[in-house]
C-alpha cells in the first residue's frame, strides 16, 4: 500500500523558500489591487478589461464564452455575471452560436473596442512602471519562465493551451 501524502511527515518550507513564498503572495495580492486601482479611472475592473482584450484580439473580436473563460482565468459563471455587466455597459453582446447553438458567443461592441483603445495605454503603462521596469532582461526571462513552470505544476492538462500567452518559444 502507498503513502497518501497526509501520512507522511509535511516539508516545512526552509527560510528561503518562506521568504519567496510570502513575496509570491504579497505580489499576487498587490498587483491585482494596483491594477484593479489604475483601471477604475477608466471605469472598468482587471477583471473586466482581462475579458474585453482577448475579445478586442480575436477575429472579429468574439469568442466562444467557454474559450474566454479560459483566457480571463475564471470560471463560466464569473464570466458570465461579468459579462452581464458589460453588456449592460454596452461593451459586449451575446448570441448563439450560428454553427452550433450550443455555445454562446460573446462580441466586443464598437463602444467597447473604443474602451480598450482608452484604457489600455494607461493600463499598459502601469504594468511596465509595477512589473517590467524594476526588472532586467534577464529577470524578465526567469519570470516568464517561472510562470510557465508554476502553471504547469497547477495544472499539466492546461499547460499547453497557456502557451498562447507565450510568444518567446
Amino acid at each position: 500500500m502507498e503513502n497518501s501524502p497526509a501520512d507522511e511527515a509535511p516539508r516545512w518550507l526552509d527560510e528561503e523558500e518562506r521568504r519567496a513564498w510570502l513575496g509570491l503572495i504579497a505580489v499576487m495580492r498587490r498587483l491585482e489591487h494596483a491594477l484593479d486601482t489604475q483601471l477604475r479611472e477608466e471605469g472598468l475592473t482587471h477583471f473586466e478589461y482581462g475579458v474585453m482584450a482577448p475579445l478586442s484580439e480575436a477575429p472579429q473580436r468574439e469568442l466562444r464564452m467557454s474559450a474566454l473563460a479560459a483566457y480571463a482565468e475564471g470560471s463560466l459563471s464569473r464570466l458570465s455575471q461579468v459579462v452581464a455587466r458589460l453588456e449592460r455597459k454596452g461593451y459586449i453582446r451575446r448570441r448563439p452560436d450560428p454553427a452550433d447553438g450550443r455555445y454562446t458567443l460573446a462580441t466586443l461592441t464598437d463602444e467597447g473596442h473604443q474602451k480598450m483603445v482608452s484604457a489600455a495605454p494607461g493600463h499598459v503603462a502601469e504594468v511596465r512602471r509595477l512589473v517590467f521596469d524594476p526588472l532586467t532582461k534577464a529577470q524578465v526571462k526567469q519570470l516568464a519562465q517561472i510562470g510557465r513552470r508554476i502553471l504547469y505544476a497547477i495544472a499539466p492538462d492546461h499547460a499547453a493551451a497557456d502557451l498562447h500567452r507565450d510568444t518567446s518559444g
